[in-house]
């Protein structure tokens, strides 16, 4: 049966974040096993995407390097860890492929839709908000989670800072290519807006003193905190909704209903909560929210 748990705002989070702090340093260690199961028995149409991914038994999949509780590499394994992976994961178990068959590509906000359009990937499933320029490049299945933009800031808060409308004049950090900076680019303006390839570069930023404060969505910015409680806090009050989906080919209709019967499925047959609670849960200190509706558009 479908979770009866609904979906709840993150703007609370910052009250449990010092007492995850542990369980961020140990992620690696609690996500050893996932909770895809392989289906070995599947066949598909031929021609599609899924029957070309099944048949050659591996696929590449893009996802996030610097997020912890979403796509964080495990420098001892090599590979990511976190909600994003375990949901790639299972949708690459009911292809018929194995986690070890999964190709990991580090996809950061600026290319995830040119490794998508060159076939470089997949699927991206990398905190990928669903927007209607975005659907213009690349089609998208889900939502599978949907989060807000908020600010992180230094520990004690002394610019002050409760809402995007404090950022005027303020030096603020977020990463090219990503909804939240262009939010600010386009209703914030008077803020003073520095961008990367990656967030952990704005976290070094604040942590130095380079700028008064980053902005990107909460579940990030949640997993870089507790990273550094004692250097960073958030400010708790999400202003936008991001709908987290799977990038894939534009145009590529079987492959996006497929991956949405697969999201569907975990929604209902606790997987998806499952994976949840092992990944980015245990830094949050929250449980698994009701799955957002699935918009097959």
């Amino acid at each position: 049966m479908r979770s009866t748990r609904r979906f709840a705002a993150f703007a609370a989070l910052g009250l449990t974040l010092a007492a995850c702090s542990s369980e961020a340093g140990s992620q690696a260690a609690d996500q050893a096993e996932s909770t895809a199961e392989v289906q070995e028995d599947v066949s598909f149409e031929p021609g599609t995407t899924m029957a070309e991914l099944n048949e050659a038994g591996s696929i590449t999949i893009g996802t996030k390097y610097d997020q912890p509780g979403f796509g964080l590499l495990n420098p001892q394994s090599g590979d990511p860890e976190g909600f994003d992976v375990e949901i790639a994961k299972i949708v690459a178990a009911e292809l018929g492929i194995a986690e070890g068959d999964i190709s990991w590509t580090e996809t950061v906000s600026a290319n995830r839709e040119p490794f998508i359009q060159n076939g470089q990937v997949d699927m991206v499933v990398a905190t990928y908000t669903i927007n209607d320029a975005r659907k213009q490049v690349v089609d998208f299945a889900g939502p599978y989670y949907v989060a807000g933009q908020d600010i992180m800031v230094a520990t004690g808060n002394p610019e002050g800072i409760q809402g995007p409308e404090d950022l005027a004049g303020k030096t603020v950090c977020s990463v090219e290519g990503s909804t939240p900076a262009q939010n600010i680019r386009d209703n914030f303006p008077e803020a003073q807006l520095v961008t990367y390839d990656v967030y952990s570069k704005c976290a070094d930023d604040l942590a130095n003193g380079n700028v008064q404060a980053v902005t990107t969505d909460n579940v990030i910015l949640t997993g870089l905190v507790a990273g550094n409680p004692e250097g960073f806090e958030l400010v708790g009050n999400p202003f936008t909704e991001e709908p987290y989906g799977i990038g894939l080919e534009l145009g590529d209709t079987e492959f996006r209903d497929f991956i949405n019967d697969v999201l569907e499925e975990s929604f209902e047959d606790g997987r998806w909560a499952d994976a949840w609670d092992r990944t980015a849960g245990r830094i949050t200190g929250e449980e698994a929210p009701e799955p957002p509706a699935v918009d097959r558009y």
